[in-house]
């Protein structure tokens, strides 16, 4: 089966035309206002008098008239007004900062003194960092990304695997940890 393109154009910019019609001819619903902490009414409770006569249904809203033109002013609502919190908002850390803030400061509890606890600190450390990077975006995932990298090339160089001084390795981590302790708003 072949399209004809011209057509098929044309009838798109139709239907987009039907469409605009009825949104234009479409009556306007009013926004919706945001209650907060309504008053939900309480039932009443039933008096256990036999008479039925002794409660009563409230009356029904009078409904405007159809022939009445004037728009009727809102009748106020019984709602309970919302104290004003004046304690600032604390700020909300990006994605993957406490993770990552937290896997550095178990490395630096766990390391220790020898090459193989360094090294095992270093793996752990690779692999919680890995973690905190699923949550966070942008700049901060990119910088726990790469002290992800730094752990594990620190953890190839502690067991032998990769040549090289570990402490090189060491003074990035330092210089990358700082950096997103700054992009985390930490000090």
């Amino acid at each position: 089966m072949r399209l004809d393109w011209p057509a098929v154009s044309a009838m798109a910019g139709a239907v987009a035309a039907v469409v605009a019609l009825i949104a234009y001819l479409a009556p306007p619903t009013p926004p919706r206002q945001p209650q907060p902490d309504a008053v939900v009414p309480t039932p009443a409770t039933q008096s256990s008098s036999p008479d039925p006569d002794t409660t009563r249904p409230a009356p029904p809203t009078p409904s405007p008239s159809p022939e009445s033109s004037t728009p009727q002013p809102p009748t106020p609502s019984s709602t309970r007004a919302v104290p004003v919190s004046s304690a600032p908002l604390a700020a909300v850390r990006p994605g993957g900062c406490d993770e990552a803030a937290a896997a550095l400061t178990a490395y630096r509890r766990n390391a220790g003194t020898i090459r193989s606890s360094q090294a095992a600190a270093a793996q752990q450390t690779y692999r919680d960092l890995m973690g905190a990077g699923l949550d966070a975006q942008g700049v901060v995932g990119a910088k726990i990304s790469r002290l992800a990298a730094e752990f594990q090339e620190l953890n190839f160089r502690l067991t032998g695997m990769t040549g090289g001084d570990p402490n090189q390795v060491i003074a990035d981590i330092n210089t990358d940890a700082a950096e997103l302790n700054r992009l985390c708003g930490s000090s």
